[in-house]
């Protein structure tokens, strides 16, 4: 059995095990605004609740034990969890600093965390690094928090700084969906990190009836779904899962879950040279899109060692997206982060296995 971390809990779970309750509020603080990863940290926290404590709970779930640095600010990280599994998390700059002619900060650099929520994944997605390990375990709660927490206090970023979070790092979010849920309220506790649902996006291969139970528990959070194809066949090629969750199930669900009136639903779109980056692949996605409040991200396939699938042509990604906006859709290509260190998924970890073997 895995020891729990004082993260897997929200501020109310605490209170119910830990007495004063007003302790708890103090936890928080050191958890979320100070990010404090031990007990030692905890200054104003009796030394006799933090041996009791001990005993229970860890505070910090995760070590960081390698990191890869990107010419363009993307930060790719392994942590090492307490069980000797390691899963990575990214950390991307979206926006840089801008300032004023008087060289007056007027708004601050964004960035997006990109979290895993399995060792591993059962999904088996064929173009995917994550899949060749195979699955292992879900995540806690705790310890999708915990790379939330490690990377904003690696990166100096202070607790009241907005940060968005997308769950697309290893694992399919829901197929974990108990824990996700949990991690989703528990980065909204106003007296934690705060990070409301708008600010956080669930990325799914597109598990129909789990996209309609989370839409069911209305945590306000962003869906985004990895269509990658316009065809079951190709799709099934892409993502085995295909075969049960098919894309009309999946457009479908997506119809029913609630969304902001004024937000649209995200349709990632792994675009792979000759296998679904032509003009016929665009138009038929427009087709199947007619009716949904949709945007679409084109991605660029990233390629790793082994792999069977290249990257596309930058004429092809631009000459599918025209297709798509001169019809009606939101269409963006997504810069390609990091592509100069580990940056698909599962990558970091791979190599850090390597090396250890050698």
């Amino acid at each position: 059995m895995l020891k729990p971390s004082l993260m897997d809990f929200t501020q109310k779970e605490l209170e119910d095990r830990i007495k004063p309750k007003f302790r708890v509020k103090q936890i928080f603080d050191w958890l979320y605004h100070n990010y404090a990863s031990s007990y030692d940290e905890m200054k104003n926290i009796p030394k006799n609740l933090k041996e009791e404590l001990e005993k229970e709970y860890l505070v910090d779930p995760l070590k960081i034990i390698k990191k890869e640095i990107s010419n363009d600010g993307t930060i790719k990280y392994l942590f090492e969890l307490q069980d000797g599994k390691t899963v990575e998390s990214v950390w991307l700059k979206m926006k840089d600093d801008i300032y004023d002619d008087t060289g007056n900060l007027t708004q601050e650099a964004k960035y997006t965390i990109c979290v895993s929520t399995q060792v591993g994944c059962k999904v088996g997605c064929s173009f995917c690094l994550t899949a060749k390990g195979g699955f292992t375990r879900d995540l806690s709660a705790g310890e999708i928090i915990a790379q939330v927490v490690n990377l904003k206090r690696d990166n100096n970023h202070k607790h009241n700084r907005k940060i968005n979070i997308v769950y697309m790092g290893m694992g399919e979010p829901l197929d974990n969906l108990d824990n996700l849920s949990q991690a989703i309220k528990i980065f909204q506790e106003p007296n934690g990190l705060c990070i409301g649902g708008k600010r956080q996006t669930v990325s799914t291969s597109g598990l129909s009836s789990k996209i309609d139970k989370l839409g069911e528990m209305d945590l306000g959070v962003h869906i985004a779904i990895s269509l990658h194809a316009v065809d079951d066949e190709l799709r099934t090629e892409l993502i085995p899962m295909n075969k049960a969750n098919n894309i009309n199930s999946i457009i479908e669900a997506v119809k029913r879950f609630p969304i902001d009136t004024r937000k649209r639903v995200m349709f990632e779109y792994l675009v792979i040279k000759d296998k679904n980056d032509d003009l016929a692949s665009a138009k038929k996605l427009v087709k199947l899109l007619h009716g949904i409040k949709a945007k679409v991200n084109l991605i660029y396939f990233n390629p790793y060692p082994g792999s069977d699938y290249k990257r596309p042509e930058l004429k092809d990604m631009v000459n599918f997206q025209e297709y798509l906006v001169n019809h009606g859709l939101l269409c963006t290509i997504r810069d390609s982060k990091g592509i100069d260190i580990s940056a698909a998924c599962g990558q970091l970890k791979e190599k850090d296995k390597e090396e250890k073997e050698i």
